[in-house]
């Protein structure tokens, strides 16, 4: 099997294990009753400690990878997530659902991981953007579909029945586990790493420190403030909207252009990736992306007409896919060249933290500055981050620090 449908396969195994938890986001605000929860704070822990339990965990699964399979790990998580989505079908206890989200979390880290050591098996710099950004496109149809079965059918044979059908579902991930052919570890052979017999100084090595960073502000802006205040960002510019003449509401509108995102995303993130692909094309992509974003978010708060608006809100979309797909890319290329676990670890803890701060740090902003102060000071980070890449992009995507004289860490 090639490379690409290595990559594909991964990413399908990955949105099937992913249908249980995105139908959850969307089921359990308005059926927590079903399986015994008593109030919505039970709803907000149970849809936020899969992603806090991550940040500590990290770390271990990156260690673990070290010593297990990729293919290991994956059957790992596979059947990690077969239990905890069909767990929300049979218990009702609020801490026992705790328990299978944490283990959840654990289940995620293990297939993103495990993805991502695999993408660097398959690929390298000549094609790792098309591939990484197949990848995501890809998976991310789990989410896409988990929410809309999720939606459609709670409201008609309740969330306890959808969630064991989730969960027969993701037994599915199971034979296609066996069209997975690599083997190896998340550790990787002398010849995938650049300098043999050298230990990588970690946080010295600025092509990996503005990469978390840049990363962060991506997951934070992006997947976290972007996403959650967007019904709000909406209705607060636009109180009464209509499409074609007919009224819509805030949280309809939201839903709908994060799903056409997750709906072009199988098509344009591996063309993204692949645009990127290739000299210091990839550096050239994320600098443009970078301006054009941070002047679209300037835009949001701006008076124009609703139909232009919106045009604003569909690029800013787009530049999601498109900086998420290079930052992604950008990741695995400092990690073949420097440190292959420590760097990918890192990379995961560090995109879980932007989307797990990101919805709080945009609501505070909001209630204390105001949107259009807060759009703006978003665009101005931005704005930085275009400043830095486009004057020292080549030197900092140079700058590999190591100490010589010791093992290579990996």
């Amino acid at each position: 099997m090639d490379q690409t449908k290595q990559v594909k396969v991964m990413a399908y195994i990955t949105a099937i294990c992913l249908l249980g938890d995105s139908m959850l986001y969307v089921v359990l605000p308005t059926h927590w009753e079903e399986i015994g929860l008593t109030s919505l704070w039970e709803v907000g822990i149970l849809l936020s400690v899969n992603r806090l339990i991550r940040l500590p965990l990290g770390p271990l699964i990156g260690w673990i990878y070290r010593k297990m399979s990729i293919r290991t790990g994956l059957l790992i998580a596979i059947l990690l997530s077969i239990v905890t989505t069909t767990s929300y079908g049979l218990f009702s206890t609020f801490w026992l659902l705790l328990i299978m989200r944490c283990i959840w979390g654990i289940a995620w880290s293990l297939l993103r991981l495990g993805s991502y050591f695999a993408i660097l098996d398959a690929s390298t710099e000549q094609n790792r953007g098309h591939l990484m950004g197949t990848f995501n496109g890809l998976y991310r149809l789990g989410s896409l579909f988990g929410m809309l079965l999720g939606g459609i059918f709670a409201d008609f044979v309740g969330l306890e029945l959808v969630a064991k059908i989730l969960g027969f579902l993701a037994l599915l991930a199971l034979p296609l586990l066996s069209l997975v052919s690599i083997q190896s570890t998340g550790k990787g052979s002398d010849s995938q790493t650049a300098v043999a017999g050298q230990r990588l100084l970690f946080l010295k090595d600025r092509s990996v420190l503005w990469t978390f960073a840049t990363s962060l502000v991506v997951t934070m802006l992006f997947q976290g403030m972007f996403i959650s205040i967007l019904s709000y960002v909406i209705e607060s510019n636009n109180p009464h909207m209509s499409l074609f003449g007919v009224g819509i509401g805030a949280a309809s509108l939201a839903g709908i252009l994060q799903a056409i995102r997750w709906g072009w995303e199988p098509l344009l993130a591996p063309w993204f990736g692949k645009l990127s692909d290739g000299g210091n094309k990839r550096l050239a992509l994320l600098v443009t992306s970078l301006f054009i974003t941070a002047f679209l978010f300037a835009m949001v708060p701006i008076d124009i007409s609703f139909g232009l608006w919106l045009l604003v809100l569909m690029g800013i979309q787009l530049m999601a896919t498109v900086l998420t797909t290079v930052m992604d890319a950008i990741a695995l290329d400092v990690a073949q060249r420097t440190s292959r676990v420590a760097v990918m670890t890192g990379f995961t803890v560090i995109t879980d933290l932007g989307a797990a701060i990101g919805p709080t740090l945009g609501y505070f902003l909001v209630s204390v500055l105001g949107l259009e102060k807060t759009y703006w000071i978003a665009a101005g980070i931005w704005l930085i981050l275009w400043v830095t890449w486009h004057f020292s992009g080549r030197k900092i995507l140079g700058s590999l620090t190591y100490e010589k004289g010791t093992e290579r860490v990996t």
